[in-house]
């Protein structure tokens, strides 16, 4: 499945995973899962929830510095 992962503050990611879930696609921008949560449609969706839109937001709950 083709999946565009928009990183809230930084980079598009294009990703493409046969049957992906929402944690799939964290860790397909090299996030955790513990540091970052998808939303779609602007609602929090579970990390092990099968994917069900092309595109999605990425918000990062914790950022170094």
């Amino acid at each position: 499945m083709h999946v565009t992962v928009h990183v809230v503050g930084e980079d598009a990611h294009e990703v493409d995973l046969p049957d992906p879930t929402y944690g799939d696609l964290v860790a397909a921008v090299d996030l955790s899962p513990h540091e970052a949560t998808v939303l779609v449609d602007g609602r929090p969706v579970p990390e092990d929830a099968p994917v069900e839109a092309s595109e999605v937001r990425v918000l990062r709950l914790i950022k170094g510095g």
